[in-house]
């Protein structure tokens, strides 16, 4: 006598991790922007604008759906310059605290665009330590002719 080719039990893992997915996407889907609320207009006009109240956030940070997406381009292992333009093009986002980075560094070759991407990231800390101290990088190869040059895509904080 064979064996059924199906078994549902194989199937159970799948499931259960499925599962898992669904409910993480839910509960992050769940949580709301405190900023976005307290940033909407009152619906009766008044003479005079009130002050705003200054009030710290409860509960867990959001990260911005949408990233901030700059670029640099300086040679490879040339780090005090890469640093440069890492302040540089970070400069308007002073004060805010990044939650992760991902760099796509460029080159023919991915080795050494990966490569690229990790120096980079090695330096965002050095440039910019208060918007970036514990911050997930990710390091990922972009194809194209000349070599020195990443596309960072930073999603920052909501506060």
């Amino acid at each position: 006598m064979n064996a059924p080719r199906f078994n549902p039990m194989h199937l159970a893992g799948w499931l259960f991790a499925d599962l898992l997915l669904v409910l993480a996407l839910v509960a992050m889907g769940d949580r709301g922007d405190p900023l976005a609320a307290a940033a909407r207009p009152s619906a009766s006009p008044s003479a005079e604008p009130a002050p705003a109240k200054s009030r710290k956030p409860t509960g867990p940070r959001a990260v911005q759906q949408k990233p901030v997406k700059v670029s640099i381009t300086a040679a490879p292992g040339d780090r005090r310059r890469i640093e440069q333009r890492l302040r540089a093009v970070t400069a308007p986002y002073k004060g805010r605290q990044a939650a992760f980075v991902l760099t796509f560094g460029r080159h023919a070759d991915p080795g050494a665009g990966g490569a690229y991407a990790h120096e980079v990231n090695s330096l965002l800390k050095k440039a910019r330590p208060g918007m970036f101290e514990d911050t997930t990088t990710r390091d990922f190869w972009k194809g194209g002719a000349s070599s020195g040059h990443a596309d960072l895509e930073i999603y920052f904080y909501t506060y």
